[in-house]
């Protein structure tokens, strides 16, 4: 019986344990893929912990997926064996929840999630939905492609969605695991963009990756540094602390968006005065379909914006999740297979 190696969590806060299991056959609308790589995110503490209601045990985290199709199920027709692809977040969805009806599935009342609803890619082989599934380029190396698959599209997605045009002003809070992609991706759209980030360490890099501008909040105010620059369309809000995030307010111009994709459980601060006379507004942005991430990938390949990212073999997961966790990652971690 053929067998692959995966690392799963056996109970909420347990060990990551590495076992053979049997290799899965994929069923009448899924898809198996054969993984290359997958990233390591923040999110994977919600298995590793326990955090999601009703999450079943045993279970292998990873939803930043990128592999090669291995084998289809009976009544797949888009997909065939040997096709490169990625596997995100967003791991299917119903088709007749009302928001399934208007074409917009990332909201499906019963959406699935990968590695939550399902095994994920901390493993040689994992099942997914045909509907999950995204195109791989084939100049896309695949360790590079799978953070894309979650902390890409999320930026991306997100920026694109915003109301920005190129030649806007486009401020991205952080220069992290999404920041540093969210600053690319802004560049690469033609915004003007100016990174926030804290000490003047952080500014090199910060050009590197496209920023026009470095905003340091140990030497000022972030809002009055944009205001002096006419005022942000859009501040990107990466980094997970709502209190920085809240400040950025007051750093929009008219008509600005704060663009919020830095999860933190603590609320944000803001008045009704700092939003209505300006018509300001707050959004947050979920990651996106599999089409999302296919384009995000695509735009990817195409104009050369990637993760930077810190190898580890799957055998080595844990040590790479706590490398993530520590926050000494710079500033991805991918398990390759």
């Amino acid at each position: 019986m053929p067998s692959m190696k995966a690392v799963q969590v056996g109970k909420p806060g347990g060990d990551f344990e590495l076992v053979e299991r049997k290799i899965p056959d994929p069923g009448r609308a899924q898809v198996r893929i054969k993984v290359e790589a997958c990233g390591i995110c923040h999110s994977d503490v919600l298995v590793k912990l326990g955090i999601w209601p009703g999450l079943q045990y045993p279970r292998v985290p990873g939803h930043e997926v990128a592999g090669r199709i291995d084998a289809v199920g009976a009544d797949v027709t888009n997909w065939q064996a040997g096709q490169r692809v990625g596997v995100g977040w967003h791991g299917g969805h119903c088709f007749t929840c009302e928001f399934c009806r208007r074409g917009d599935f990332v909201l499906c009342k019963n959406e699935k999630i990968t590695a939550i609803h399902f095994d994920g890619g901390y493993a040689e082989y994992m099942i997914a939905p045909a509907e999950a599934v995204a195109a791989m380029p084939d100049d896309l190396p695949a360790a590079e492609a799978a953070p894309l698959m979650c902390a890409g599209i999320t930026t991306f997605n997100s920026l694109r969605n915003a109301g920005a045009r190129a030649g806007d002003l486009v401020a991205v809070q952080g220069i992290g695991g999404l920041g540093h992609l969210g600053i690319q991706y802004a560049h690469q759209m033609g915004f003007n963009t100016v990174a926030i980030g804290r000490g003047q360490d952080k500014e090199a890099l910060a050009r590197k990756l496209g920023a026009s501008l470095y905003v340091d909040t140990d030497t000022g105010s972030p809002a009055e540094a944009l205001q002096k620059l006419g005022g942000a369309r859009v501040v990107l809000a990466t980094a997970p602390d709502s209190k920085a995030i809240s400040v950025l307010v007051d750093g929009l111009a008219p008509g600005g968006k704060l663009l919020v994709i830095g999860v933190s459980p603590e609320p944000l601060t803001v008045s009704p005065l700092q939003l209505i006379g300006g018509r300001k507004s707050i959004q947050g942005w979920p990651s996106g379909t599999a089409k999302d991430s296919e384009e995000t990938l695509a735009f990817s390949a195409q104009t050369g914006v990637r993760p930077m990212i810190e190898r580890y073999s799957l055998e080595k997961a844990a040590e790479g999740f706590e490398q993530m966790m520590s926050g000494r990652a710079r500033f991805r971690v991918v398990l390759t297979m």
